[in-house]
């Protein structure tokens, strides 16, 4: 029997939950039905008036003339005043100030008019139409009515909610004790079913027996120290603007340590009256812990350099590239020219952008960057002033296995473009190069060093007028093949996450912080420079794993192994932006720094280069990697099959 019981009792409760599943879900009230309920409550107001009028003898009825007919007239006007203010429009559940804002214009216009109505029919007749008592005591039983049956029916949606969620709500710390932290609270409190609102923590730290919304304000050290809290409470939502502080960075690792999932919210979402404010909630990702100060650049140069220009952009549908596209689109060029090989990228690209930038012309082009027959035509046809060249074999293992794929494109691609942009007398012509050309220790790092070297001495050539710029870079967070959407794809399986070495290191940065340099470097080389990015400071990948289990509420080993597979052939384990035969310079962006390295003459470099290019026809491995190093002496090659060429 007491199984039967306990059986029958299960039933009864998913029963209920299935009810009230479908209660939740269910579409907010029509208007009509609304504006029925808001008349109702009109009518109870005048029964309620006349009742009380007559029970305490404050006057003789509701009107010294005709009840009947005063109550009417008030009744019409009242609705009107219901009506005309759209009081009955709003969603119930999600009523704010503003819908409490104008009831209270609406009763108090309400009650004005009536008082003037009766006033000018005293005025012409010596008798009032309504007793004052009666409509102020009308207009305030009106007014309570309208909000409490709006703050009742709010009240018992966000139990109710946070009843049918209750299983699966995490404990929510607000970071912050202001007005914004407070805009998030009500928001988790009144728009949010995942959360279950526990308090807030003071984020100076200091011990407060107030509360904020009747919810505890906890300081950072019971947050990161106190078992208990760390026990019970699960999340910490910031808004968008502490992931900017430099203290955030420290707070959150800390946080990390503890368990706590992370997340951010942006403020400028609390103006709003409906539940997108909730759905703007996003957990914290690995990007946001690695933000660094904005960059400053110089819109107007930039401008100068695109408004009304034509401008090429190969690899235009790659990680880098596209973003150059968007970026230089924002400046109103005549036309823009984007060529990649990548044929469904390319026709995604081309969505986007005739989506985005209407009234931008673009021309997309399907094309190799090695084949000067496919790209010669575009340099007769539009007459370039900008070309931006980010067109590159870039995964240093598969280019490990395939140099002469990396001598094709990367190498002679690359002079090919250089080569147009001469011939043709490009304005400036910018390439898209890596830290991985510097002391490279792979066949990609050291195939773009030869670009690098090849497009500065062109710089040199008699009677050149354009300027050749090159930038330098390391890793670019969410590129196509990096690390971290692999690392998030792995976390998604289950793991393992796979990490090469314990101790390699990588320089990270932003697509949008990395394009702006580009444009930014692109404007102010005087041409032959190579321009180097203030990167901060290196990763450790390993920690960058660990941190990516973390935000995803998982414990690194425990839920999510992490594989060590040792390095890959021609990786290193820390780069560098420069190499040690180079000095740099700065410039008067504090993000950019000038790197003097050693050039080959033209004559030189060219010679070189048509040699690799007829050798790479043989497709002799081991001969091309050879001639690279020729080219390159600092190329030695680490964990690679060429290591015995050095």
């Amino acid at each position: 029997m007491p199984n039967s019981a306990a059986k029958q009792r299960k039933n009864l409760y998913n029963q209920t939950k299935s009810l009230a599943g479908k209660i939740y879900n269910m579409e907010h009230l029509p208007r009509w039905a609304v504006l029925l309920i808001d008349v109702f409550i009109i009518s109870c107001s005048l029964l309620i008036t006349y009742t009380f009028m007559h029970l305490w003898n404050v006057v003789d009825g509701f009107s010294p003339l005709n009840d009947i007919y005063s109550i009417f007239i008030v009744f019409i006007i009242s609705v009107i005043y219901l009506l005309s203010f759209n009081i009955s429009s709003g969603v119930i559940r999600h009523s704010s100030l503003h819908d409490i804002i104008k009831i209270s214009l609406a009763c108090t216009l309400n009650l004005f008019t009536l008082l003037a109505i009766s006033y000018g029919y005293y005025y012409l007749n010596e008798i009032k139409l309504f007793y004052d008592p009666s409509i102020i005591f009308h207009s305030i039983i009106s007014f309570l009515g309208l909000i409490l049956f709006r703050f009742y029916v709010k009240l018992a949606f966000i139990n109710f909610t946070k009843w049918f969620n209750s299983e699966n709500n995490e404990n929510i710390l607000v970071f912050g004790t202001d007005e914004g932290a407070v805009a998030i609270a009500n928001t988790i409190k009144d728009r949010n079913q995942v959360f279950n609102l526990k308090g807030f923590i003071n984020p100076k730290n200091i011990s407060s027996k107030n509360r904020i919304l009747s919810k505890k304000i906890y300081t950072i050290n019971d947050v990161l120290n106190n078992q208990e809290i760390i026990d019970s409470i699960k999340s910490v939502i910031f808004d968008d603007e502490f992931l900017k502080n430099d203290e955030f960075e420290s707070l959150a690792n800390k946080l990390i340590q503890k368990n706590y999932k992370i997340y951010h919210i942006p403020l400028k979402v609390f103006d709003k009256n409906d539940n997108s404010s909730a759905n703007e909630i996003q957990s914290l990702k690995i990007e946001d812990l690695l933000y660094r100060e904005q960059i400053t650049i110089e819109n107007d140069e930039i401008s100068k350099r695109h408004i009304d220009k034509n401008i090429l952009v190969t690899g235009g549908a790659g990680s880098i590239g596209s973003e150059i596209v968007r970026k230089v689109a924002q400046f109103s060029p005549k036309i823009i020219v984007v060529v990649d090989q990548a044929e469904t990228p390319l026709n995604s690209l081309k969505l986007e952008l005739t989506e985005s930038f209407p009234n931008q012309k673009f021309v997309f082009h399907l094309a190799d960057v090695s084949n000067k027959y496919r790209i010669e035509p575009l340099f007769k046809k539009y007459n370039f002033s900008m070309v931006y060249h980010a067109a590159a074999y870039k995964h240093v293992p598969i280019i490990e296995e395939n140099p002469t794929e990396a001598i094709n494109v990367n190498i002679i691609g690359s002079k090919i473009l250089a080569d147009l942009s001469n011939k043709y007398k490009i304005n400036r012509f910018v390439m898209v190069s890596t830290d991985k050309a510097v002391n490279p220790t792979n066949v990609m790092g050291a195939s773009k060093r030869v670009a690098e070297l090849y497009v500065q001495s062109l710089q040199e050539k008699p009677e050149n007028t354009t300027k050749f710029i090159t930038t330098r870079f390391g890793n670019v967070l969410g590129s196509n093949g990096s690390v971290i959407p692999l690392f998030r794809a792995q976390i998604e399986k289950g793991g393992p996450v796979t990490v090469t070495h314990e101790e390699i290191t990588r320089y990270f940065m932003t697509i949008p912080e990395a394009c702006e340099l580009v444009l930014q470097a692109g404007t102010m080389g005087h041409g032959g420079e190579i321009f180097v990015f203030d990167m901060g400071e290196p990763v450790k990948i390993i920690d960058l794993a660990k941190k990516m289990i973390k935000l995803s509420g998982l414990e690194p080993y425990r839920d999510i192994p992490i594989h060590i597979t040792g390095l890959r052939s021609g990786e290193k384990l820390y780069e560098e932006l420069l190499s040690d035969k180079s000095t740099t310079l700065p410039t008067y962006h504090d993000k950019i720094m000038c790197s003097r390295d050693e050039r080959i003459p033209y004559e030189v470099i060219s010679d070189k280069i048509q040699k690799l290019a007829r050798a790479s026809i043989k497709r002799d491995k081991v001969e091309l990697v050879l001639m690279i190093k020729n080219i390159v002496p600092e190329f030695i090659s680490q964990n690679s099959e060429f290591e015995n060429l050095d």
